[in-house]
């Protein structure tokens, strides 16, 4: 008995550790996270209410037309597939939304297909190709940024993270649950995982 007590407090020591270092690592993306020149704007994908942005998705979709509209990039690139139970997929409705606010249709280029943050990065990487792009911003909300980063990494992407605050979303919550999701992320080079978020 006193040995399971013991492997149990060493556990969530060891969670505990590993949770303030992924915390830290948040932390620290979101104050690299700056704009600078690239060819291109990859915008992460988040939910989408009634065929419209939701809050969250809105603060990420302003953040890109401040990036095109300060000409810090010629495209932006939507990325998000079809959400469980949606009609549209994620970067249809980005992309209305931005043409509904002044960003032509040829300064946007759509990726529908992604689930995840991984794939969002993925399927980018191949459209960044396709279009001769070399270097991109990741544009999401600024808790996201180290688990995108660390994939663009692991990707060989030439990317830089810009982040948005937020007011629509509990940063608390969105927080603990990227912790769980880059743990997942980080896991799924040593054990065989459907896919990675």
């Amino acid at each position: 008995m006193g040995r399971l007590v013991k492997l149990f407090a060493l556990l969530l020591l060891i969670g505990a550790f590993w949770s303030g270092y992924v915390l830290y690592k948040i932390d620290a993306v979101e104050r690299t996270a700056k704009p600078k020149k690239a060819d291109v704007a990859i915008v992460l994908g988040a939910a989408v209410w009634d065929n419209q942005p939701s809050p969250g998705l809105r603060e990420r979709l302003d953040l890109a037309l401040d990036l095109y509209r300060n000409e810090y990039v010629p495209f932006l690139l939507v990325s998000g597939g079809l959400g469980e139970g949606k009609q549209v997929e994620e970067a249809t409705v980005m992309k209305n939304y931005l043409m509904e606010n002044g960003v032509p249709e040829d300064s946007i280029i759509v990726e529908n297909k992604a689930t995840s943050t991984y794939e969002n990065l993925a399927n980018s990487k191949q459209l960044m190709e396709d279009y001769s792009f070399k270097t991109a911003l990741i544009v999401s909300h600024s808790y996201h940024l180290a688990r995108a980063m660390d994939i663009a990494k692991e990707l060989q992407m030439d990317a830089q993270p810009v982040g948005t605050p937020t007011k629509a979303l509990f940063t608390p919550y969105h927080k603990a649950r990227e912790v769980l999701a880059f743990t997942k992320w980080k896991l799924s080079a040593y054990i065989p995982m459907e896919k990675p978020e």
